[in-house]
Parts: structure tokens; sequence; C-alpha cells
């Protein structure tokens, strides 16, 4: 999907006084992660808050729910694993 590129601030991103169009899958992805529910007012139910699930004991909870937002939001979800780590790889388009 393409969409407005934000840089790592949150900002609108612009090269040469014009908005960056270009693929966000990867955008949108990170977004829905670290958004909490009811940070987006148009989708109040919407989102991980991934923040909230750091001390939790089961990842497969997490997981679970990355998993649902994402397929809300339009995606397919190949493949999600949370590595010991603690790192997260998504295998996830529109």
């Amino acid at each position: 999907m393409k969409d407005l590129i934000i840089d790592e601030n949150f900002e609108l991103a612009v090269n040469n006084g014009d908005f960056i169009v270009d693929t966000s899958d990867v955008q949108q992805q990170n977004l829905l992660l670290i958004s909490d529910k009811g940070d987006w007012k148009e989708f109040p139910t919407r989102c991980v808050g991934v923040q909230r699930w750091l001390s939790d004991d089961e990842p497969e909870d997490l997981l679970a729910e990355i998993k649902k937002e994402f397929q809300r939001d339009g995606m397919k979800v190949n493949d999600l694993t949370l590595t010991d780590d603690k790192i997260l790889n998504i295998d996830a388009s529109y």
C-alpha cells in the first residue's frame, strides 16, 4: 500500500518541499504496534499497544493480539514470531 510517509519524529516526511509518498506497509505495522487502543479517534478499538505487553509472561497472547489487529486492518499475516531475545519477526502485507 502507498501512503504519506512519516519520519522518526512522526512528522510528515518532506523531500524538496514535497510530501513523500511510498510503500507504507511497515510504517502501518509499526503504528498499529506502538499505538494503544483509543489513540486514534476514528478507530478507538484498534491497535496493539505493545508497551502494555512488555511484562506479560505469555508471548502467545501478544502474538494473537498483533495478528488480530493486523487482520482487522486488512493485512494477510503469513508468519509472526517472537524470539527469545524479544525480537518480533513479521511477515504480513496488504
